[in-house]
């Protein structure tokens, strides 16, 4: 029997500001505001946000044990005729569907509502049901019951006021944003309103946080990675809070994780921008000499925007005809910067340094654990 554990109201009567975790939300901002910095690097907005977002999709879904490759990701993004699409590949773009309609609502007026965390829920599991109304239990691998969740709709409505409130209303607490971010996750997983889906709209709402409190212009930390990597701890800590009643310590040891993961997911983030940044570069240098006076700004982002592009793109973006279209991809193909693929009667072709940037994420990750190491 699962022990029962009373939310509590927010905001919090209990004191997270210990020299630790105020050392940590310094490093943690630290790290954020060279975020923020690096992604101005990217001329082009839209390249990053699609690039991030489906690193960040194809991340959380794997928290889920929803999980697929970045090839069926990349190509169930062409909408290829005939190309049957994974569940798990639906689920990723679900995911990034999600995201960016959040993003787009947050953006109009700097507040992140139930109704637009319903409406990300929504595009997540392709259903209107909205918060739920009847009771569900978390269990863990051994199908054992190790939390109940509040039970009824007027429960959750009411749990989710409050966090609507406290999410929105800076008044209510002078916690540094980071420290109430970690508070707003574990809340929202405690309350856990949906019957689908809560997991990936929690750290969905995580990222729109740091973007409507401007830590970030541009929903790109996925902080998913960390938690895939750190998967144990992370529900562990989530967990010790609720058996032990809300005990301060492990509050502050949940808070502590967070602030650590937006560090260290921050200054892989930069790795990975500067990474992109970089083969655009190169791209350019190659591309400009060899198409001259035709060369546009909207080839480039378009072989970056898409990894896995097709003529029918480059006919949108650069506003050419077909035969045109297929013309430039081909000497681009010569040029040796894309690989040409058919799948059924059609093309595409792959941004080869594109895709294995993504792929080696876990040399980025490796240089980011050097950096930690040596710091401390």
């Amino acid at each position: 029997m699962a022990k029962t554990y009373t939310i509590p109201k927010l905001p919090l009567g209990i004191d997270l500001e210990t020299k630790e975790i105020l050392k940590q939300v310094n490093l943690a901002n630290k790290a954020l505001a060279e975020l923020k910095g690096v992604a101005h690097t990217i001329p082009n907005e839209g390249v990053l946000i699609n690039s991030l977002v489906i690193q960040e999709a194809k991340e959380s879904s794997e928290v889920e044990n929803i999980v697929t490759t970045h090839d069926e990701i990349f190509q169930a993004d062409l909408s290829v005729s005939n190309y049957a699409v994974s569940n798990a590949a639906k689920e990723v773009m679900n995911y990034r569907e999600a995201m960016l309609e959040g993003f787009s609502r947050v953006k109009e007026n700097m507040l992140l509502t139930n109704n637009i965390i319903k409406n990300i829920q929504e595009k997540l599991e392709k259903n209107k049901a909205g918060f739920r109304t009847s009771a569900v239990t978390l269990q863990n691998s051994k199908q054992e019951i190790v939390y109940a969740p509040p039970k009824t709709g007027d429960e959750v409505e009411h749990y989710m006021s409050n966090l609507e409130h406290f999410i929105n209303n800076s008044e209510l607490s002078d916690l540094d944003p980071l420290i109430k971010l970690a508070i707003i996750h574990h809340q929202f997983e405690s309350i856990h309103p949906f019957y689908d889906g809560n997991g990936r709209t929690g750290r969905i709402i995580s990222v729109l946080y740091l973007v409507q409190n401007r830590l970030l212009d541009l929903p790109i930390l996925y902080l998913s990675r960390y938690i895939t990597r750190n998967k144990a701890d992370y529900y562990k800590l989530i967990q010790a809070v609720r058996d032990n009643d809300g005990d301060i310590k492990d509050w502050q040891n949940w808070v502590m994780f967070i602030l650590k993961g937006i560090e260290v997911t921050s200054k892989e983030t930069i790795i990975l921008i500067n990474g992109i940044a970089q083969l655009m570069a190169q791209y350019k240098a190659i591309l400009k000499p060899v198409f001259g006076k035709t060369y546009k700004h909207e080839l480039l982002n378009n072989l970056f925007f898409h990894p896995y592009t097709k003529i029918e793109f480059i006919e949108r973006d650069m506003n050419v005809q077909r035969k045109t279209a297929a013309k430039y991809l081909d000497m681009i193909v010569d040029l040796k910067l894309l690989t040409k693929m058919k799948k059924g009667s059609s093309n595409y072709y792959i941004n080869n340094a594109l895709f294995a940037l993504f792929l080696n994420q876990g040399k980025v990750v490796s240089e980011v654990e050097t950096i930690e190491s040596v710091k401390s």
